[in-house]
């Protein structure tokens, strides 16, 4: 890595802040004859605003996923992680996939309203809710907003079921929560874990948890009752694949009893993230990565195909998915999702003036 290369900020992982595809215009670095190239770049703030919306339940019906609805408490994610799938979705608002989608956050206003407001509603139909599909419900803005807490508080009083991914150890907070859920069946959690190798996760995931803080999150959840499980995701190819079994075991020595894997995915404006970010940290090993990322890939840097996505395919993925069920059979780990949850429970919300009864 050049620790002096001028793309390179302290805390962040993209290197630029590309236009979004939808964007008119796209600027580019020019050398003015003055050295400015050669200048480090000064310090990012990081703004926050609230989003307006009128519901905050994303569905889809996407084979590739466990679950058919979603709740994205955030915009945006200041973990960094330049690899992140959702860096796209910050061109749907005028900004940047690239240092923006880590500097300009958003909250969703009035989520734990929302929410009830739409639990109540006449001919809804109970299923798990799933938080951090897109990003991390327990980014720092978390410790700060509780906007993740206020929903949890509404799904544990109607009795919903929810799963949750994360990378924080900032979800003990809410072990109050989580456990009265978990006394009625209705939570699942997954730590997500990418590398054990901290120099490689400053890099990867500059302000997300070390391993260490989400392997004690881990065993704090799972002393507490509450079902854990452990997501290796994502695998990449040279810098991390090779990590695979021995992530599997600490997680399962932490408590986790299930498991899951995704690898590499680039869609969108990530790919050239990604590949600006792999030139700049492993400028040895970039043609390396890339070259089974392809062969994963069919031959292109990304397959956005239900059921290919996730995994790839060829002998590298073949590779993987057989270490993967090998490492969870003998650790004990199950796999193929999180465990059924009880929609029976499930209770609407009480909304506006309530109306006696008359006998």
């Amino acid at each position: 890595m050049n620790a002096g290369d001028p793309r390179s900020r302290t805390g962040r992982g993209a290197l630029s802040n590309p236009a979004g595809r939808f964007e008119p215009t796209r600027c580019e670095r020019a050398d003015d004859g003055w050295g400015i190239l050669d200048e480090l770049p000064p310090p990012l703030e990081t703004l926050v605003q609230p989003e307006a919306s009128r519901s905050v339940i994303s569905y889809n019906d996407s084979p590739d996923i466990p679950f058919s609805r979603s709740i994205n408490p955030y915009r945006g994610c200041e973990h960094g992680c330049v690899y992140c799938y959702a860096r796209p979705s910050h061109s749907f608002v005028n900004l940047s996939p690239g240092l923006d989608f880590e500097t300009r956050l958003f909250f969703k206003d009035g989520a734990a309203r929302h929410l009830r407001r739409e639990l109540a509603a006449r001919g809804y139909g109970c299923e798990p809710i799933h938080l951090g599909a897109s990003t991390d419900p327990y980014q720092p803005l978390e410790r700060r907003l509780a906007i993740t807490r206020g929903i949890l508080e509404v799904l544990l009083e109607c009795r919903h079921p929810v799963t949750i991914t994360t990378k924080s150890a900032l979800i003990l907070r809410d072990l109050d929560l989580l456990a009265a859920l978990a006394g009625d069946r209705l939570v699942h959690v997954s730590l997500s874990i990418t590398t054990l190798d901290s120099n490689l996760k400053r890099r990867l995931e500059p302000r997300a948890p070390a391993a260490a803080a989400r392997l004690a999150a881990l065993r704090g959840l799972a002393s507490a009752g509450i079902p854990v499980g452990v997501l290796v995701a994502p695998v990449i190819p040279i810098l991390t694949d090779h990590e695979l079994e021995r992530i599997l075991q600490v997680a399962q020595e932490a408590g986790a009893q299930d498991a899951g894997y995704v690898v590499l995915r680039l869609p969108g404006e990530v790919h050239g993230l990604w590949l600006e970010w792999l030139q700049v940290h492993y400028p040895g090993k970039a043609a390396h990565v890339m070259s089974i990322v392809r062969d994963l890939r069919g031959g292109t840097d990304n397959d956005p195909r239900f059921g290919r996505r996730m995994r790839g395919q060829g002998v590298f993925a073949e590779l993987l998915s057989t270490r993967f069920r090998t490492a969870c059979r003998r650790l004990g780990l199950t796999t193929g999702g999180s465990p059924t949850l009880d929609r029976a429970k499930f209770r609407p919300p009480v909304t506006g003036a309530v109306q006696l009864e008359m006998f």
